[in-house]
């Protein structure tokens, strides 16, 4: 049974004016906030590899949040900045495993499918000839070293997202951003809508 703010949520994101709805009411415990949010999550996962930058995992994870990622998947990065994250961390699904490798043996204990950017691949695809499937993990690496071998051995496919200019790389968050608005692109297009309704 849907929560009176789930319902009121989804009645929001249909069109009511009453947009404030969409903000949990003050003193909701977060654990409930969580359990509401899971009934409507995504498929997808985002995975982040060593980032140097806890600062750019506190984007990354505000970013995840805003798309409702299943989880999110530290691997050997221990830090975040909340601040970073605007204090999202505390609605969603975050989890620390400590190496690449055990990263993969998860990923295909599981069945994940691997989507990995990297656009210095010897054979990337392009973001918008990538499969995505639904239930993908979107890989992204560290700031220098990019994915790495393991990561990169492992993929099920490698992805490089298009660029124009003459800078080498798009930061962190932003490479993360394009790649999940492009993940939902190809399931929401042509809704005409700003906000998806949730299934309530």
């Amino acid at each position: 049974m849907a929560s009176t703010w789930f319902r009121r949520w989804a009645a929001a994101s249909s069109g009511s004016p009453d947009a404030v709805a969409k903000v949990p009411p003050l003193g909701m415990p977060i654990d409930e906030v969580r359990a509401e949010l899971d009934r409507i999550r995504h498929p997808f996962r985002v995975a982040i590899r060593r980032s140097k930058n806890p600062f750019n995992v506190g984007g990354v994870i505000r970013t995840a949040h805003s798309f409702l990622a299943k989880e999110i998947i530290l691997i050997g990065t221990e830090r975040y900045y909340r601040k970073g994250s605007m204090g999202m961390q505390r609605f969603e699904h975050v989890v620390k495993v400590d190496s690449e490798e055990e990263f993969v043996a998860m990923a295909k204990e599981r069945g994940w499918f691997l989507s990995v950017l990297e656009k210095d691949h010897e054979r990337p695809v392009g973001l918008w000839d990538a499969q995505l499937p639904e239930d993908c993990v979107l890989v992204i690496g560290n700031e220098d070293e990019g994915p790495g071998d393991v990561l990169l051995a492992a993929a099920d496919e490698v992805v490089a997202i298009p660029m124009w200019g003459i800078n080498h790389s798009y930061p962190m968050t932003v490479a993360a951003g394009i790649v999940m608005a492009e993940w939902a692109r190809r399931r929401y297009a042509g809704e005409g809508r700003v906000v998806v309704t949730p299934k309530a």
